[in-house]
């Protein structure tokens, strides 16, 4: 009797271990997390506070897919897709560098469109006692900051300089380099920044008297910078932010459906709204 107890006591211990270990290993599938489908966005640095608003409300939306924001000068986005990065979606500054990856392919075909335009700005510090009043005696300040051709501001930049008769003519504007641009500004010392953010914040550090960067960049900063000039477009011509999907040869279908989606995300006329608190114009026309 003891023996036959013994033994029934060793198979409710073994049905038990095995029944706990099916449940862990049922318990421990159900609580991993699925696997998100991320979707590269190469975004111009002026676009980085309205991404990140785009980017946390679509993934509200889309709990299954992760934005990837990647910010630098378009020129610099540019460079990084040519040698291979992984993108999706590029959204440039200027239709330059979008229709260089158009004209060799990159390009999907029929996802390319405008979204916005800006304008370019000359900001200082808000307490500042400069002699400039804008960009047409930009020659006064002690120290500019400025973007290189490379980049899109630093490109509208030097076109509405030589609009302005501040600089000689040139077949590319973005070709004249930053110490051109000071020789011809009588000597004025230039400090070359990588893209507008950097532009931004040498201003506001007080390490330049002035700087041109879009109008866009300044909201928010308020505190930090005062504007002493909204550029015209009769000046710099229009400022076109297009944006496309990138053929991504790593991506899969889900992949590649999701960038497609949230392009149209950004793109919609529910979207006009965001970029117009960021003080972009929506106006494309």
């Amino acid at each position: 009797m003891k023996k036959k107890f013994l033994a029934l006591a060793v198979v409710f211990v073994m049905t038990f271990a095995l029944a706990a270990c099916g449940s862990s290993g049922s318990d421990s599938e159900e609580a991993a997390p699925a696997e998100k489908t991320a979707v590269n966005v190469f975004a111009a640095a002026s676009l980085s506070a309205v991404m990140a608003d785009f980017e946390a409300s679509y993934e509200e939306a889309n709990p299954d897919v992760d934005i990837v924001v990647n910010a630098d000068s378009s020129g610099a986005l540019l460079t990084q897709i040519q040698e291979g990065a992984p993108c999706d979606v590029f959204f440039s500054a200027a239709q330059k560098q979008m229709d260089e990856l158009e004209g060799t392919g990159m390009v999907v075909e029929g996802t390319r469109t405008n979204v916005v335009n800006n304008q370019l700005v000359v900001v200082t510090q808000p307490d500042s006692e400069t002699a400039v009043t804008g960009l047409a005696d930009i020659a006064n300040a002690k120290s500019i900051a400025l973007a290189d051709g490379s980049v899109p501001v630093g490109k509208y930049t030097r076109q509405a300089m030589i609009s302005l008769g501040l600089l000689k003519e040139a077949e590319d504007p973005a070709a004249i380099t930053t110490q051109e641009v000071s020789e011809q500004l009588g000597g004025v010392e230039i400090s070359e920044q990588g893209n507008v953010s950097k532009v931004l914040a040498a201003v506001e550090e007080a390490s330049c008297e002035v700087g041109t960067t879009y109008l866009s960049d300044t909201i928010g900063h308020e505190d930090g910078v005062k504007i002493l000039e909204v550029v015209g477009y009769d000046v710099t011509g229009n400022i076109i932010y297009p944006v496309a999907q990138i053929a991504n040869p790593d991506a899969d279908d889900a992949e590649s459906a999701a960038a497609a989606d949230f392009i149209s995300f950004i793109t919609n006329d529910d979207a006009k709204a965001l970029y117009q608190q960021y003080g972009f114009d929506t106006d494309v026309g």
